[in-house]
C-alpha cells in the first residue's frame, strides 16, 4: 500500500513539473530573426492547424499588415518597426500560448579590417568594423596565421572590434594572415588580409610637445616632445622625427626632419606672429610615420616697449624776482589800488577847475 501511494505521488509531481515546464515555456519569450523586406511567419506554440488564436505586440493588436491563418501570424515585407515583443492567445479562453520577440535585421557583410603595431617589437593589433549596420547582435571571430600555425589572439578589454597579438619572432620574413568573420543570426562573411611585419609598423604621435619663445630673440622657437610611451624599448629602436610648422597667416607649411633628437630650435620664424606646430614619429628603419601630434601654438618673444598712454600736464611754477625783467609779464594789481591812483590824478585837475570859475 505505501508503495503505491509513493508511486503516486511521484506520478503526480511528474505531471506538474511537465505542466508547469509548459507554462513557463510559454511565458518566456522565444527570439526569432528575420531579414529585413522579407515576409514572416510566427507560428503560435504547437498548436494544430485548425486553433483559432489572436495575437497582440507589445500589449496591443497587431496593426501592421498581416494575415491570420490558424495559429499562425503573417507579416509582408518587415522593416524595423515590426520589432517587438509578439503574444498568441488561444480562443475562445484567451490563455497566452506562445511569446516571441521578432528581430529584424540584415546577414553582415563583409568587414573592413586593418593592422598595426604601435609597439614594435612587442605585437601589433588588428581592428574592423562593418560599413553597414546589421541592426541584430554580430560577433567576430578572428584567426591569426603565421608561418603555418595559428597564433593566440587576445580580445582588447577597452575596444570592442579589437584584437592584440604578439609577435612570435622579429625581423620575420613570413607573412602574417588574419581572417576575420561577422556571425549574426542570418548569416556570416568574412575577409581576409596578408602583410609583412615591416608594412604595419607605425608609432603613436610624439606626447607633450611643447613651444617656447627665447628670450631677445626675436625669431626662435625651442621646441621639446617626448617619445610616445606606447614604444616599449626606444633605446634598441629609435625613432626619428618630423617637425612641421607655420605661422597662422600662412597655409604653407615648414618641415625639418630629425635623427633622433626630441627637440629643435626654429630660427626663421616671422617676428611677433603666432606659430602652429606638430610633430610625428617613425622607426628609423622599418615602416610609416605616425599620426601628427596635438598642434601647439607660441609666438616669438617680442619685446617690451614703454609708452605713455596718458597726458600729463606738468605745472608752471612761477617765481617772483626782485627784479623783474622788461619782458617779463607784470603782476596784476587789484581794483582798488588802481582807483586810488585814479583819484589821486584827478582831484588837482578838479581843483583848479573850481579856482578857475571863481
Amino acid at each position: 500500500m505505501a508503495n503505491r501511494v509513493t508511486s503516486l505521488c511521484c506520478v503526480v509531481l511528474a505531471a506538474v513539473v511537465v505542466a508547469y515546464a509548459q507554462r513557463r515555456s510559454q511565458l518566456v519569450a522565444r527570439n526569432q530573426y528575420e531579414r529585413m523586406g522579407s515576409d514572416v511567419t510566427m507560428q503560435c506554440g504547437s498548436l494544430d492547424n485548425d486553433a483559432s488564436v489572436s495575437w497582440k505586440v507589445n500589449g496591443t493588436d497587431v496593426k501592421a499588415q498581416h494575415r491570420l491563418e490558424g495559429p499562425r501570424l503573417m507579416l509582408t515585407e518587415v522593416d524595423l518597426g515590426h520589432n517587438g515583443l509578439y503574444s498568441c492567445f488561444q480562443n475562445p479562453h484567451g490563455e497566452r500560448r506562445d511569446t516571441i520577440y521578432l528581430h529584424i535585421g540584415i546577414p553582415p557583410r563583409e568587414p573592413t579590417v586593418t593592422c598595426r603595431s604601435n609597439t614594435y617589437p612587442k605585437g601589433f593589433y588588428c581592428s574592423w568594423h562593418q560599413l553597414h549596420p546589421t541592426y541584430i547582435p554580430t560577433t567576430f571571430e578572428v584567426d591569426v596565421q603565421h608561418n603555418q600555425r595559428s597564433l593566440e589572439v587576445q580580445k582588447d578589454p577597452d575596444h570592442k572590434n579589437r584584437c592584440r597579438v604578439r609577435f612570435p619572432e622579429v625581423f620575420s620574413s613570413f607573412p602574417y594572415k588574419v581572417n576575420v568573420t561577422a556571425v549574426n543570426a542570418l548569416g556570416k562573411a568574412s575577409a581576409t588580409t596578408s602583410f609583412e611585419e615591416s608594412s604595419i609598423v607605425k608609432p603613436d604621435p610624439p606626447e607633450r610637445v611643447t613651444a617656447t619663445p627665447i628670450r631677445f630673440n626675436a625669431r626662435r622657437l625651442e621646441v621639446s616632445w617626448h617619445s610616445p610611451a606606447t614604444w616599449p624599448d626606444i633605446d634598441n629602436f629609435p625613432l626619428k622625427y618630423f617637425l612641421r610648422y607655420r605661422p597662422l597667416i600662412k597655409e604653407q607649411w615648414q618641415h625639418v626632419e630629425l635623427s633622433d633628437s626630441t627637440s629643435h630650435t626654429i630660427t626663421d620664424a616671422y617676428a611677433g606672429k603666432e606659430y602652429i606646430i606638430q610633430v610625428a614619429a617613425k622607426d628609423t628603419e622599418i615602416g610609416t610615420w605616425s599620426d601628427w601630434s596635438v598642434a601647439v601654438h607660441a609666438t616669438p618673444w617680442i619685446e617690451e616697449q614703454i609708452t605713455s598712454t596718458t597726458e600729463v600736464d606738468f605745472p608752471t611754477e612761477t617765481k617772483t624776482s626782485p627784479i623783474p625783467s622788461s619782458n617779463a609779464p607784470q603782476k596784476a594789481e587789484p581794483p582798488v589800488g588802481r582807483a586810488a591812483r585814479l583819484l589821486t590824478f584827478v582831484s588837482p585837475l578838479l581843483l583848479g577847475m573850481l579856482l578857475l570859475f571863481m
